[in-house]
């Protein structure tokens, strides 16, 4: 029931349409501008030290027609690609900058990765134990799965993943993620609760191709919470240390306070780059800091794992990131994208809000990542 005087918070309130205002295709821009601002709970952190950057020296857009109009495109917000503590190059868009937090959407689900690979590191987990063995009451959508299935988005169940759908079971999730508010009456759905609701897993072969779930990652968290001896806060506090961001990173809570690693990051597009130069000194084993598993990810690189549908089959999806077996990358729901190169130390973090009635588009993305393999190759020679 409401208090006398007020209203439903108008920013996360369902409408006939099924989206909360903040994501509708007349607010999305601003939503993804001050998502950090506009979710239901969400934790800030800033880092201890500062990993300082070098000014901009380059314009790549001569060498590379695609990227200046991609930076065109109405739904650009900001681009900074850096080489080691140098920015390579940067722009943004006339209502933005390189220097304010946006919501990145999946690319968080890198730090899923991450935590994973420091849980194998320190003994507490085997990718072959199915969810049961960490989670008992897990419900049958995921009891049976072995992690390494979530890792690599191989889990058939009965969760859908279809933006297009507004009644997809990713849409239900963000109650969970704190992303929007239950029907008047309902309470809140706890992740936890949400986890457990989803049914029928079935058991197979690895498929060939990816079976994209967002709830895997929140299962993935569950487990981590689980066994993990520090808290998961506490290891997001590591990994901005390590990292070194010079403004903040914000992600939502669950409702019971669980970090949502399934797409609840927020950072602003030089800080996912400053974010990236660390996932990618993780693969050379170059972390200087405790929260990597440099043989993990490397190992994420070169192993067998599910293909990206079509166009983006030239990546894989290897134990919660995409890779060609050089490049690390991560796509985000709306237009976002990280891309890395370890073996030069590039980093390249693209941001930008589709405004159309799903919110997503297969050929924008692809188009974004090819571009950013450009600057790759660009910023390798």
């Amino acid at each position: 029931m409401s208090l006398q005087g007020t209203t439903p918070n108008p920013d996360l309130t369902v409408g006939p349409d099924n989206k909360q205002r903040w994501n509708r295709p007349a607010h999305r821009r601003h939503g993804f501008h001050n998502a950090h601002h506009l979710f239901r709970r969400a934790l800030m952190v800033r880092s201890r030290d500062v990993l300082m950057l070098e000014p901009a020296t380059t314009d790549l857009t001569p060498q590379i027609p695609d990227l200046a109009r991609l930076i065109a495109h109405p739904a650009f917000s900001a681009f900074c690609c850096l080489r080691d503590s140098r920015i390579f190059a940067e722009a943004a868009a006339p209502d933005f900058s390189t220097a304010r937090p946006h919501s990145i959407q999946s690319v968080t689900k890198l730090h899923m990765h991450l935590i994973m690979g420091h849980l194998l590191d320190q003994g507490h987990l085997s990718l072959e134990a199915p969810v049961r063995a960490y989670l008992p009451d897990i419900g049958p959508g995921y009891a049976d799965a072995p992690l390494q299935s979530l890792l690599d988005m191989a889990v058939v169940n009965d969760f859908s993943e279809d933006y297009a759908d507004p009644y997809a079971d990713c849409f239900r999730e963000e109650i969970a993620l704190g992303w929007r508010l239950p029907a008047p009456g309902q309470e809140e759905t706890t992740l936890q609760d949400f986890a457990t609701s989803i049914s029928g897993y079935r058991a197979g072969p690895t498929p060939n191709q990816v079976l994209y779930k967002s709830a895997n990652t929140d299962v993935l968290t569950l487990v981590a919470a689980k066994v993990s001896p520090t808290p998961l806060i506490r290891l997001i506090e590591d990994i901005a240390d390590v990292v070194g961001y010079e403004g903040a990173f914000h992600i939502s809570l669950s409702k019971e306070g669980h970090p949502a690693f399934s797409g609840g990051g927020c950072l602003s597009a030089r800080d996912l780059a400053r974010f990236g130069l660390f996932v990618g000194r993780a693969a050379q084993g170059q972390t200087g800091g405790k929260i990597a598993n440099a043989g993990f990810t490397s190992q994420s690189l070169n192993r067998m794992a599910p293909a990206l549908a079509p166009p983006k089959a030239w990546l894989r999806y290897s134990n919660h990131l995409m890779t060609d077996g050089r490049l690390i990358a991560h796509s985000g729901y709306g237009g976002q994208f990280l891309m890395v190169d370890p073996t030069t130390g590039t980093s390249c973090a693209f941001l930008s809000v589709l405004e159309n009635a799903s919110g997503y588009d297969d050929a924008y993305m692809a188009n974004v990542a090819d571009v950013l393999r450009q600057v790759c190759h660009v910023a390798m020679a």
